[in-house]
């Protein structure tokens, strides 16, 4: 029985299909980014496991959209404590996302920076002697 996608956020425990995906995932978490220095990085509305098999490397994970969902296979738990973690989720979503989004342009500013200095370095030992 297909469940209906509705509104973010599933509950945590959630199975779902990702369109033009052929495993299902479980969602473990919400509002996710990668670590790392990739000035790329993004922030994702859920973060989950392969289903059934569960975390098997707890430096791989997996990072997804809401609109990414193709169908909802399992429900999660939703009861008090969930409604009220989804109301403050969806209230305060877009914000964190300006903030994280915030801290990547400048993280991408600095590494630019960074990369035009070194080209003024490099530039500056090439230029012929006289």
């Amino acid at each position: 029985m297909e469940k209906e996608i509705g509104k973010k956020f599933l509950p945590i425990g959630t199975v779902v299909l990702l369109k033009g995906a052929n495993k299902k995932v479980m969602i473990l978490s919400y509002l996710i980014f990668p670590t790392g220095d990739s000035p790329d990085k993004k922030m994702y509305d859920y973060g989950a496991c392969n289903f059934p098999e569960g975390v098997v490397d707890s430096k791989v994970g997996i990072g997804f959209n809401h609109e990414d969902i193709e169908k909802v296979v399992h429900l999660g738990l939703k009861d008090d404590e969930y409604n009220k973690v989804n109301e403050l989720l969806v209230r305060y979503c877009d914000d964190l996302r300006k903030e994280f989004q915030k801290s990547v342009d400048i993280k991408k500013a600095e590494l630019k920076k960074k990369e035009e200095e070194e080209k003024k370095t490099t530039d500056k030992k090439e230029e012929p002697k006289e």
